[in-house]
């Protein structure tokens, strides 16, 4: 890991957000197929998850994740799973499982709109947050 600002649990997530209501949650808007991604920000065993869950399919992808501050001026955060602690689900297509098998960076860049665009190499998409 590099020494930008990371955090390890979700009150350091939120200070890093800049955002103290920082949602955990969050619906794809962008999609095309009608089964939204769900995408879960949680606290596991000490560290933070992310978890990606196609509605009516099951897993997309799920895995411990390093958030830190984005050196990009396009992108607010960076989540990483590296290799080997990101589980593919089975409602990853194949090339999506290929390329998330050697591990993923996702960006996130929170939108004016109070949506985030998450996106990694080959896909991006737009999540509104849900409150519970």
């Amino acid at each position: 890991m590099d020494h930008r600002d990371c955090a390890t649990s979700i009150d350091e997530l939120r200070r890093l957000a800049g955002d103290a209501s920082f949602a955990l949650k969050w619906d794809e808007t962008s999609m095309t197929d009608d089964k939204p991604l769900v995408v879960t920000l949680s606290e596991r065993d000490g560290a933070l998850f992310l978890a990606f869950n196609k509605t009516h399919e099951g897993l997309w992808a799920e895995g411990r994740v390093d958030v830190c501050a984005s050196s990009s001026a396009n992108t607010d955060l960076e989540a990483r799973i590296a290799k080997g602690r990101i589980r593919v689900g089975p409602a990853a297509h194949w090339l999506l499982r290929q390329s998330l098998g050697q591990g993923a960076t996702f960006a996130l860049r929170k939108l004016g709109s109070g949506q985030l665009r998450i996106a990694t190499p080959g896909w991006s998409g737009v999540f509104s947050p849900v409150r519970n």
